[in-house]
This record gives C-alpha cells, structure tokens and sequence, in this order.
C-alpha cells in the first residue's frame, strides 16, 4: 500500500472511530445511524423517544425559524415570485402548519392564491388549531387526493422525511401540477442511506438520495428541470458515520413537458 492510499486508510479509520464514539451520546448529536430503509431506522428509534414525524409535539420543533426566510429559500421565493401572475393555487406538501405560506405572505399575493396544506395528520392539526384570521388563503389537507388540482406542486424540505419515491407522491394527485419546486433536498453520490434526526422527544427517519434520483423522477414523470441550486450552508454528516462523507442540498424547479 502506497503513502497516499495508508493515509487515506487511516483517515477513513480514525472517521469511523469518531463516529461510533460519537454513538455513545446520542442527545449530543443531531444524525444517527445509517440504514438502508425508513422502515430499517424506526426500528432503531431510541426505547422513550417518539418515532417519526406524525406525533403531537413535533410541529413546534424550529417551528419559529421555519416562519422566516432564511437565505435557502430565496430560490423558492424568486421561482413563486416569478410564477406569481400563472398561479392561483398552490400545493405545499409537506407544508407543516402553514410555515411558508406565512413565510412568504410580505413577498407574494397570497389574498388571491389558494394554499392547500398537506401534511401528516398530527401537522394538519396543530395548522388548523393554529389557524390565524389572516389565514384567509390557507387550508389543510391529510391526503393528497383531496387536494384541488393546483398550478404548482411545493416541497420545501420535504424529501428527507418523505418515506416514498417521488413518482408515488405525484400519483396521489388528481392531476400533474405545471410546476414542481423542490428545495433542500439531501443527496450523496453513493446509495441512498437513511439516517435518524434528533427532535429531541422524538427520533425522525432523514432520507439522505442518490444525487440522481429527483432528476431521474421528475423526468419519468414527464417534466423538465429548468432551473437547480445547491445550498452549501446545509450540508450534513451523519454524525455516527462521518465516513459517509457530507449530503450536498439541493433544490430543482421543474416544468412540466406538454405546457409549453
């Protein structure tokens, strides 16, 4: 074995000692585990904690951030912005209690565009008791099927926690949106791994994809990715597996072929 390939050796070594020590205290950290499906990681979920997103309580975890603009969500906003005079209802999945809808209420024209809300059940109704008169554009829904036909289709952050492929998301609908924008999406260039979020009451399957995965779907699907980012600010390691290498964040705005 060369120099350079020991050192690399080494280095993969020492990451991996680092990250089963890191095991050891896991409320210290915020990702754990590396699994091969959603199903694999709420099996490993901590005896106490809450496994997954649908439980009372979770909604109020980073729920004051996720009601700002931080700067990974201009790209969203500018693609909404621009889209603005084509759209007069929008699909948020993924959408917890309304957070971008009231995010983004000071930079679009939401008096006049239908928001509908889908979420987990627990989400859903935390957003409807949270429910503020102002939200006059605002609705909820647990199932996609009971969503309108909307003009665009919004993931924010949605993928990690989605514990289906995207294809199967887009089925439920009663009709293909023209849009579908998709923001921090986690991605790796090796096999898709999934790893648990630390919500403190609760453990969270955090779904880290093949790089080419979204665009391999969106293109099955019928649409064209006319716009993509990367978000360097929210790239990730598993902090029980460092040797995984960091997730890259990505978000895609992507049109439907036959409009036009």
């Amino acid at each position: 074995m060369g120099t350079a390939a020991l050192r690399r050796h080494l280095g993969r070594a020492v990451r991996i000692a680092i990250g089963r020590y890191r095991a050891l205290k896991p409320d210290t950290i915020r990702f754990r585990g590396a699994f091969e499906s959603h199903e694999e990681a709420l099996r490993h979920v901590r005896p106490g904690k809450v496994k997954g997103y649908d439980n009372n309580g979770v909604s109020e975890v980073s729920k004051a951030l996720m009601q700002e603009v931080p700067l990974w969500d201009y790209p969203m906003l500018y693609w909404l912005k621009r889209l603005s005079p084509e759209i007069d209802r929008v699909i948020d999945a993924g959408g917890h209690i309304g957070v971008k809808y009231r995010a983004f209420a000071p930079y679009l024209e939401l008096d006049r565009i239908e928001w509908v809300v889908y979420d987990l059940p627990a989400q859903v109704r935390a957003g409807r008791a949270e429910a503020r008169p102002e939200d006059k554009t605002l609705s909820f829904v647990e199932r996609l099927e009971d969503a309108p036909p909307a003009n665009v289709l919004l993931g924010s952050g949605l993928l990690p926690y989605l514990d289906q492929p995207l294809a199967d998301l887009i089925g439920h609908l009663r009709q293909r949106p023209r849009y579908i924008l998709l923001n921090k999406v986690a991605t790796r260039d090796g096999p898709t791994v999934v790893t648990l979020e630390n919500f403190r009451l609760a453990e969270v399957p955090y779904h880290i994809r093949n790089v080419r995965e979204v665009p391999e779907a969106l293109s099955a699907l019928g649409y064209d990715i006319v716009d993509s980012w990367i978000i360097d600010s929210i790239a990730h390691r598993i902090d029980t597996h460092p040797e995984l290498g960091a997730s890259v964040s990505r978000g895609y705005a992507a049109r439907l072929r036959d409009a036009g």
